[in-house]
């Protein structure tokens, strides 16, 4: 099964891929080893993060692997603890990862309430070109407000943990009202991938109930970072163009949120 990835328009100009190749928790050749399978594999949107202690490996993927940089989306995070430094590490990713921007540059949590002064910051990389476009992470629909009230200026991107089992309408429902793009992390860790409704709609398409996942995600247009060391998952978890999941094999997955 191969297909065209799609993607999803962000506010203020550009699109995002819907899916993405995490690198949480993978350092040193792991991580190269893995973004240049990703890579070859044909994913063109890599999500990164200064915590991760990862972003040379990625950077030097990158540049190995041949793909133009420009058809790549490139995501890093900055933590809250430097919050008082988001210039100085901002460069130094940009340093680590050999580039002269990054696609999307989000806080990683809130820094201490919203994090207004922060995101002055990043609303002011955004307008020096060092960041085509900023959001945040791990940041409640208030907290987005809140910066917005304060800069005038809406994070584009929001991402958080999100799963079948942490589905909430009115989470998906506020961000799309925003005009903020709702992206998911770790789909995988808050799914039983062997509950029944998985694993029946997986058997009626010929699939895996972890690919069933991240299409769940796509149709629900919430960007999805599925991560994996293993060549064989990272082009499984890849493979999802060609799948399109009925309104009512998505609303039965939904139904598997923790009420």
């Amino acid at each position: 099964m191969t297909g065209t990835v799609p993607a999803v328009p962000l506010a203020d100009g550009g699109t995002m891929p819907l899916l993405g190749f995490g690198t949480w928790q993978m350092t040193g050749s792991t991580c190269y080893d893995a973004v240049r399978t990703a890579l070859d594999a044909g994913y063109r949107h890599l999500d990164t993060a200064t915590m991760y202690r990862n972003e040379a490996e990625v950077g030097r993927a990158l540049r190995d692997s041949g793909v133009d940089r420009a058809e790549v989306f490139v995501t890093t995070k900055l933590p809250p603890r430097e919050a008082g430094r988001a210039d100085r590490t901002l460069a130094a990713s940009l340093d680590a990862l050999g580039v002269d921007a990054v696609d999307l540059w989000l806080v990683h949590w809130p820094p201490g309430g919203a994090g207004e002064d922060l995101w002055e910051r990043f609303v002011a990389a955004r307008e020096a070109g060092r960041a085509r476009a900023v959001g945040v992470s791990n940041h409640s629909l208030d907290q987005v407000d809140r910066l917005t009230q304060a800069t005038g200026v809406m994070p584009q991107v929001n991402q958080v943990s999100w799963a079948p089992s942490r589905y909430d309408a009115a989470v998906e429902a506020g961000h799309r009202e925003r005009g903020v793009v709702l992206e998911g992390y770790s789909p995988f860790k808050n799914t039983d991938l062997r509950h029944p409704v998985l694993r029946e709609v997986a058997d009626a398409h010929g699939v895996t109930p972890a690919q069933v996942v991240l299409r769940w995600h796509v149709e629900h247009e919430v960007v999805v970072i599925p991560k994996s060391a293993t060549p064989e998952r990272i082009r499984a978890n890849l493979a999802i163009g060609d799948l399109t999941l009925s309104a009512d094999e998505v609303a039965r997955i939904d139904g598997l949120a923790r009420r």
